[in-house]
């Protein structure tokens, strides 16, 4: 790598000195190597695919542990969700004190302490305790993709210093070998130049965004939406199918210059978009251009509001206030002209394709028409969205490429919500965290979900499913504080493959609450737990769950490690 390349990569990481170390080439930091069939081996403790949040957290998990691991990535940044796919947290109300592991906190802690030691924060931002740099309504955390990476390279970098981790950004699993029951190697293809590696280990994770090892080695694993005859849901439809997924966003980042023009150019399907009308099972509002959409909880027509200057609207939810990641008020004067939001709205919800199971070839397709439409939606409001003055657009909304870290000024990846799931030991269903399908089954108001005795982990978010693939317009209902169950993290049949990303044993429902970012975190972080536990043991996962002294033990080896696995006691 030469040495612009280098600087550049550092810069895109977020400028932490410790990104580096995430560039050295890969064969220089695998535990060990050797050449087979004219290919590098890389050898580890455990492979994970997958550099979102859930493969973050489980690598953690595995060296602290002392295990040796090697962590794919397919785009330049870690991060997932937080980053690559540019979405601030979406948590729940406790999330401060309770409802997640001590890792996930020490970690927004550390997005707190980035800003603090970095940016020209005013005193009053600078001595806030738990500071919001953007004061974004949806998390009392929003803040910009590469500050996450950052500090997730500066958490990393000691273990990439001694070699215990090896982590492959730009990589890419292409296929798996398999005998039985077991994973015995995945084959990665470096992006950037075809070179192609085998990684081999006693365990692999796959923390893909769409579940992509489990076809490949041959995980029995399910998609879209099951029918309420298979799993009695109070809002599962009467048939299932299996192309059913939600939407797919492509998040962009914008700030607001008053008095310039930064108007892009007129994007190709714009035509197309400023005239659709969504055509669903239950009927969208109007336009999806428009500042009405369908109310997630009653699909009743519901005004939103935009003005890019942050303008309280009353009880009218105001836009750019929803995913605001800088307030400029946060910053000493002059620090930033205005603040800075993140687009990813109900108007650029892309539901005219499926990317689970797509090709190659289709899953660019649909991700260029998510892209189409998000700069359909930025054109339309900086030309034709209405203002409160009776004019239309803002030609001073500016597209912050930067903040995305791209040329188009575009995600790197789409926010993807729901994934392949594994056939699990045990399916968290709706009755175990819906409100009131729980109050159905139990003939009781419930406050909490219902109480699994494998409990590793806990999380909380209301069940909010997208529009779909299929046509279905939102569900979105009250859900229950929740645990997460071990039999939902282990594949009935496949004893070394473990998930640890939307792809755990839950329905199309379920995975509307256990999709968030505090949940994944969750997830991975068990997850690598379990394999150090089931090494040290010499025992399958399945066996830990399967023996109750084994469970007990492991339980308690968790607990002791941050991870919360109930609620408190009301």
């Amino acid at each position: 790598m030469n040495r612009r390349n280098f600087i550049e990569n550092i810069a895109l990481s977020g400028g932490a000195l410790a990104t580096a170390s995430a560039f050295v080439p890969a064969a220089a930091k695998a535990e060990t190597k050797e050449i087979v069939n004219g290919k590098t081996k890389l050898n580890a403790d455990v492979v994970i695919a997958g550099g979102g949040l859930g493969g973050c957290a489980s690598a953690f998990a595995a060296l602290r542990n002392n295990l040796s691991v090697i962590l794919t990535e397919e785009t330049d940044w870690i991060g997932g969700q937080l980053s690559q796919q540019g979405v601030p947290p979406d948590e729940h109300i406790w999330i401060e004190t309770h409802g997640a592991t001590q890792l996930y906190r020490d970690f927004r802690n550390g997005v707190r302490d980035y800003y603090k030691r970095n940016y020209p924060l005013t005193d009053e931002a600078k001595a806030r305790k738990n500071l919001n740099p953007g004061d974004g309504s949806v998390s009392k955390l929003c803040h910009e993709p590469r500050v996450a990476v950052a500090v997730l390279n500066n958490m990393f970098a000691p273990y990439i210093s001694t070699g215990k981790l090896t982590l492959l950004l730009e990589h890419k699993i292409t296929s798996a070998s398999v005998a039985g029951n077991q994973v015995k190697a995945l084959e990665a293809v470096n992006l950037r130049s075809n070179s192609k590696l085998i990684l081999s280990a006693p365990y692999f994770v796959d923390a893909t965004e769409m579940g992509d090892l489990l076809p490949m080695t041959g995980t029995e694993f399910v998609t879209g939406a099951e029918a309420k005859s298979e799993t009695n849901e109070l809002h599962a439809p009467e048939k299932a199918n299996p192309e059913n997924n939600q939407a797919f966003t492509v998040c962009f980042a914008i700030d607001y210059v008053p008095g310039e023009n930064h108007v892009i150019e007129k994007p190709k399907d714009y035509d197309f978009w400023k005239n659709f009308v969504p055509k669903m099972t239950k009927p969208w509002s109007g336009k999806l251009l428009d500042l009405s959409y369908s109310n997630p909880k009653t699909l009743e027509p519901k005004v939103l509001g935009f003005h890019p200057e942050g303008v309280l609207m009353g009880d009218t939810l105001n836009l750019w206030n929803y995913r605001k990641i800088i307030s400029k008020d946060n910053f000493k004067k002059g620090t930033y002209p205005g603040d800075i939001t993140i687009v990813n709205w109900p108007q650029n919800d892309y539901f005219l394709g499926n990317l689970i199971g797509a090709s190659e070839k289709d899953f660019k397709k649909y991700f260029d028409g998510g892209k189409q439409l998000s700069l359909s939606l930025l054109y339309w409001l900086q030309t034709e969205a209405p203002r409160p003055d009776g004019g239309k657009g803002w030609p001073g909304i500016r597209l912050r490429k930067d903040i995305m870290g791209t040329e188009d000024g575009l995600a790197k990846y789409p926010y993807i919500r729901e994934s392949r799931r594994i056939k699990a030991v045990f399916t968290i269903k709706e009755e175990h965290v819906g409100a009131e399908n729980r109050a159905l089954v139990t003939g009781k108001k419930e406050n909490t979900a219902a109480e699994f005795y494998d409990s590793v982990g806990v999380g909380y978010y209301h069940i909010d499913v997208h529009p779909s693939t299929a046509g279905n317009n939102y569900i979105d209902f009250g859900s229950l504080p929740f645990q997460i169950p071990l039999g939902a993290l282990l594949p009935q049949r496949m004893e070394n493959l473990l998930p640890a990303n939307k792809n755990i044993g839950t329905t199309h429902i379920t995975n509307g609450c256990y999709r968030l970012h505090p949940v994944e975190w969750s997830i991975g972080e068990s997850v690598g737990l379990l394999i150090k536990y089931a090494l040290d043991k010499k025992v399958i996962p399945r066996e830990v769950r399967a023996k109750n002294n084994l469970l007990k033990e492991f339980q308690g080896f968790i607990t002791k490690q941050g991870i919360e696995t109930q609620w408190p006691k009301a």
